[in-house]
Protein backbone atom coordinates (compact mmCIF):
# COMPACT_ATOMS: atom_id res chain seq x y z
CA UNK A 1 0.00 0.00 0.00
CA UNK A 2 1.21 3.46 -0.87
CA UNK A 3 -0.04 6.63 0.78
CA UNK A 4 -0.09 9.92 -1.14
CA UNK A 5 -1.09 13.45 -0.19
CA UNK A 6 -2.56 16.04 -2.51
CA UNK A 7 -2.52 19.58 -1.18
CA UNK A 8 -3.55 22.50 -3.30
CA UNK A 9 -2.38 25.88 -2.15
CA UNK A 10 -4.84 28.73 -2.06
CA UNK A 11 -4.23 31.75 -4.27
CA UNK A 12 -2.02 29.96 -6.83
CA UNK A 13 -3.21 31.42 -10.12
CA UNK A 14 -1.57 28.83 -12.34
CA UNK A 15 -3.02 25.88 -10.41
CA UNK A 16 0.39 24.29 -9.78
CA UNK A 17 0.88 21.89 -6.88
CA UNK A 18 2.58 18.60 -6.03
CA UNK A 19 1.45 15.18 -4.88
CA UNK A 20 3.70 13.87 -2.10
CA UNK A 21 4.24 10.46 -0.55
CA UNK A 22 4.19 9.74 3.18
CA UNK A 23 7.91 10.65 3.34
CA UNK A 24 7.12 14.17 1.96
CA UNK A 25 8.84 13.39 -1.37
CA UNK A 26 7.34 14.78 -4.57
CA UNK A 27 5.75 11.99 -6.60
CA UNK A 28 3.71 13.99 -9.13
CA UNK A 29 3.55 17.61 -10.22
CA UNK A 30 0.25 19.05 -11.40
CA UNK A 31 0.08 22.19 -13.51
CA UNK A 32 -3.09 23.87 -14.67
CA UNK A 33 -3.39 26.08 -17.70
CA UNK A 34 -4.04 29.68 -16.74
CA UNK A 35 -6.42 31.65 -18.98
CA UNK A 36 -6.17 29.01 -21.68
CA UNK A 37 -8.96 27.33 -23.60
CA UNK A 38 -9.56 24.47 -23.15
CA UNK A 39 -8.75 24.40 -19.44
CA UNK A 40 -6.29 21.57 -18.79
CA UNK A 41 -4.32 20.06 -15.93
CA UNK A 42 -1.15 18.18 -16.80
CA UNK A 43 0.21 15.59 -14.38
CA UNK A 44 3.93 14.74 -14.54
CA UNK A 45 5.84 12.10 -12.62
CA UNK A 46 9.07 12.68 -10.66
CA UNK A 47 11.06 12.42 -13.92
CA UNK A 48 8.92 15.23 -15.43
CA UNK A 49 7.25 12.84 -17.90
CA UNK A 50 3.59 13.55 -18.63
CA UNK A 51 1.54 10.67 -17.25
CA UNK A 52 -1.97 12.16 -17.39
CA UNK A 53 -3.98 15.11 -18.65
CA UNK A 54 -7.37 16.44 -17.56
CA UNK A 55 -9.28 18.57 -20.08
CA UNK A 56 -12.53 20.46 -19.73
CA UNK A 57 -14.58 20.26 -22.92
CA UNK A 58 -14.95 23.79 -24.19
CA UNK A 59 -18.16 24.04 -26.16
CA UNK A 60 -20.80 21.90 -24.51
CA UNK A 61 -24.19 22.63 -23.01
CA UNK A 62 -23.23 20.90 -19.73
CA UNK A 63 -19.70 20.69 -18.28
CA UNK A 64 -17.69 17.62 -19.31
CA UNK A 65 -14.18 16.65 -18.23
CA UNK A 66 -11.93 14.08 -19.89
CA UNK A 67 -9.01 12.30 -18.22
CA UNK A 68 -6.25 10.71 -20.27
CA UNK A 69 -3.77 8.42 -18.52
CA UNK A 70 -0.70 7.31 -20.49
CA UNK A 71 -2.32 8.73 -23.66
CA UNK A 72 -5.55 6.71 -23.27
CA UNK A 73 -8.87 8.35 -22.41
CA UNK A 74 -9.84 6.54 -19.23
CA UNK A 75 -12.37 8.72 -17.40
CA UNK A 76 -15.20 11.02 -18.43
CA UNK A 77 -17.04 13.14 -15.88
CA UNK A 78 -20.10 14.96 -17.12
CA UNK A 79 -22.89 16.94 -15.55
CA UNK A 80 -26.42 15.72 -16.06
CA UNK A 81 -29.36 18.04 -16.67
CA UNK A 82 -31.23 18.54 -13.36
CA UNK A 83 -33.25 21.36 -11.88
CA UNK A 84 -32.30 21.04 -8.25
CA UNK A 85 -29.03 19.60 -7.03
CA UNK A 86 -26.11 19.18 -9.46
CA UNK A 87 -25.60 15.59 -10.57
CA UNK A 88 -22.52 14.23 -12.29
CA UNK A 89 -21.78 10.87 -13.87
CA UNK A 90 -18.33 9.29 -13.78
CA UNK A 91 -17.52 6.84 -16.56
CA UNK A 92 -14.18 5.21 -15.79
CA UNK A 93 -12.46 2.46 -17.73
CA UNK A 94 -12.89 -0.63 -15.61
CA UNK A 95 -13.16 1.11 -12.23
CA UNK A 96 -16.04 2.18 -10.01
CA UNK A 97 -16.24 5.05 -7.55
CA UNK A 98 -18.21 4.21 -4.39
CA UNK A 99 -18.94 6.62 -1.58
CA UNK A 100 -19.52 10.32 -1.36
CA UNK A 101 -17.22 11.66 -4.06
CA UNK A 102 -18.77 15.13 -3.80
CA UNK A 103 -17.42 15.27 -0.22
CA UNK A 104 -14.17 13.59 -1.41
CA UNK A 105 -14.59 10.48 0.71
CA UNK A 106 -14.75 7.44 -1.55
CA UNK A 107 -13.26 4.13 -2.63
CA UNK A 108 -12.02 3.27 -6.11
CA UNK A 109 -12.83 -0.34 -7.00
CA UNK A 110 -11.45 -2.56 -9.75
CA UNK A 111 -13.25 -5.88 -10.32
CA UNK A 112 -15.06 -5.46 -6.99
CA UNK A 113 -11.80 -5.04 -5.02
CA UNK A 114 -10.78 -1.77 -3.36
CA UNK A 115 -7.85 -0.39 -5.38
CA UNK A 116 -7.65 2.87 -3.47
CA UNK A 117 -9.37 5.16 -0.97
CA UNK A 118 -9.65 8.94 -0.88
CA UNK A 119 -10.37 11.09 2.16
CA UNK A 120 -10.51 14.86 2.36
CA UNK A 121 -8.49 16.29 5.19
CA UNK A 122 -10.51 18.93 7.00
CA UNK A 123 -9.30 22.15 8.65
CA UNK A 124 -6.46 22.68 6.16
CA UNK A 125 -5.50 25.72 4.07
CA UNK A 126 -6.55 24.78 0.57
CA UNK A 127 -7.92 21.41 -0.46
CA UNK A 128 -5.99 18.48 1.01
CA UNK A 129 -6.61 14.80 0.32
CA UNK A 130 -5.11 11.56 1.59
CA UNK A 131 -5.02 8.88 -1.10
CA UNK A 132 -4.27 5.28 -0.20
CA UNK A 133 -3.35 3.15 -3.21
CA UNK A 134 -3.68 -0.62 -2.79
CA UNK A 135 -3.28 -1.52 -6.49
CA UNK A 136 -0.16 0.38 -7.57
CA UNK A 137 -0.86 -0.33 -11.26
CA UNK A 138 -3.81 2.06 -10.89
CA UNK A 139 -1.95 4.78 -8.97
CA UNK A 140 -1.83 7.33 -11.81
CA UNK A 141 -5.50 6.71 -12.63
CA UNK A 142 -6.56 7.17 -8.99
CA UNK A 143 -4.52 10.38 -8.57
CA UNK A 144 -5.92 11.70 -11.87
CA UNK A 145 -9.46 10.85 -10.78
CA UNK A 146 -9.05 12.78 -7.50
CA UNK A 147 -7.72 15.85 -9.33
CA UNK A 148 -10.46 15.63 -11.98
CA UNK A 149 -13.23 15.43 -9.37
CA UNK A 150 -11.67 18.40 -7.57
CA UNK A 151 -11.71 20.30 -10.91
CA UNK A 152 -15.40 19.48 -11.35
CA UNK A 153 -16.15 20.73 -7.85
CA UNK A 154 -14.15 23.94 -8.41
CA UNK A 155 -15.92 24.49 -11.74
CA UNK A 156 -19.32 23.99 -10.07
CA UNK A 157 -18.34 26.38 -7.26
CA UNK A 158 -17.20 29.00 -9.78
CA UNK A 159 -20.44 28.67 -11.74
CA UNK A 160 -22.49 28.98 -8.57
CA UNK A 161 -20.64 32.11 -7.43
CA UNK A 162 -20.90 33.64 -10.93
CA UNK A 163 -24.64 32.99 -10.92
CA UNK A 164 -25.01 34.65 -7.51
CA UNK A 165 -23.25 37.79 -8.79
CA UNK A 166 -25.22 37.83 -12.06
Amino acid sequence: MRELYIKQKLLRLNGQFTVKDDQERDVYEVEGSFLKIPKTFTIRDADQLEVACITKKTFSFLPTFYVEVQGQETVTIHKEFTFLRPKYTIDAAGVEVNGNWWEMSFDVLKDGQVAGTVDKKWFQWGDSYRVQVFDESLETLIVSLVIAIDCVKADQGGAASAASFG
